[in-house]
């Protein structure tokens, strides 16, 4: 059994003065949601996510060797202009990856990233953002220890980008990741993403996402706060049971190919998930008037059209529209004639599945 100790590196056998990295991480969308958390970024419930790949944080990370290092040292910069406000998100990163990362004081870093979808809009950024930051800085460790094998590099890299945020560690690799200890999931673990071990049948494979973008501006509750929200919620118990149930179910469901339990499975976790945020206390919405037409317009084309297509949410009012590849031209042409109109500015991001972390 892995334990947080085993990425406590022994010292390093090189020595680097300077450089720069980059690589890209992308968003990912849960089908079954992770909502709650115990201590240092530890899940309440286990998740399974669909890697998507155009939405993604593209992170440089520039380093060099300094005298004074009795504290962390680093610029960031946010589309090419300094970010202060992000500074204290990174400030607690390295503090908590520190001793994973003893190297971390010895140097400066220039932080420059940027998203290739809309900031705080309801996709994951901080899951792309940290994960692209730990990709960083788990390249300078390999420089520091070439020994290093694949499995480990990427391992500790969904680790500590779960030390970031926690579903960051479903962006590392892997077209779909779970993340939470599963019993009937070989490997799976509180610790970090593990790809999906089992087999998933061509239904599933190459799944479209397209994200309606109802609302682009800053949710009015962080994920944070509504995570903690789950500590003394009142079905908090019940609903930590339901996800390990669904996960259960969804391990047939990706062999069989079975779409329509598939539906049920995914647009249940989506509604549980917001309902969990109405009934805690303080309560919260976070869905949008929009949101609702859009999952009503979708109830009823799948029913009149039999087309597999369905909804879920992240913490946010965007709706993520899935559906396989074969009913891309249909699903699209919906999403014109009947739901751009309930998207801020007539927005829509088409994505699908992708594969994980990639050094540019």
């Amino acid at each position: 059994m892995f334990t947080a100790a085993d990425f406590i590196p022994n010292p390093y056998t090189s020595t680097i003065e300077n450089g720069n990295f980059e690589w890209s991480a992308p968003s990912n969308i849960a089908l079954v949601k992770y909502w709650g958390k115990k201590d240092n970024q530890i899940p309440a419930n286990p998740s399974v996510s669909f890697t998507l790949n155009n939405c993604k944080t593209i992170t440089k990370l520039g380093f060099e060797k300094r005298a004074n290092q009795n504290s962390f040292s680093f610029d960031l910069l946010f589309e090419g202009k300094p970010k202060e406000d992000f500074k204290p998100k990174i400030q607690k990163f390295l503090e908590r990856v520190e001793v994973y990362l003893p190297f971390l004081k010895e140097y400066h870093f220039t932080i420059d990233t940027h998203n290739t979808f809309p900031h705080s809009s309801g996709i994951a950024s901080s899951a792309s953002g940290m994960a692209a930051l730990a990709m960083n800085f788990m390249n300078l460790e390999k420089l520091l220890n070439p020994e290093m094998t694949d499995e480990y590099f990427y391992q500790k890299a969904s680790f500590l980008a779960r030390l970031g945020s926690g579903s960051a560690c479903r962006s590392v690799k892997g077209n779909v990741v779970v993340w939470g200890n599963q019993a009937n999931i070989e490997g799976s673990t509180d610790l970090f993403g593990v790809e999906y071990p089992y087999s998933i049948h061509e239904n599933f494979k190459n799944y479209q996402d397209t994200i309606l973008l109802v609302d682009k501006g800053e949710k009015q509750v962080s994920s944070t706060v509504g995570h903690d929200l789950m500590h003394n919620h009142p079905y908090a118990e019940r609903r930590f049971a339901q996800a390990h149930e669904n996960l259960d179910k969804l391990i047939s469901i990706f062999e069989s190919g079975n779409i329509e339990e598939f539906i049920k499975i995914v647009e249940s976790e989506a509604l549980t998930l917001h309902a969990m945020m109405m009934t805690s206390m303080p309560y919260f919405i976070l869905m949008k008037p929009n949101t609702l037409q859009i999952i009503n317009a979708i109830w009823k084309f799948r029913n009149e059209t039999q087309i597999p297509v369905c909804f879920t949410l992240d913490a946010g009012a965007n709706v993520h529209v899935l559906y396989p590849e074969n009913v891309t031209e249909k699903v699209l042409q919906f999403i014109q004639d009947e739901l751009v109109v309930f998207c801020q500015n007539r927005q829509y991001i088409c994505d699908k599945i992708g594969s994980g972390a990639i050094a540019l």
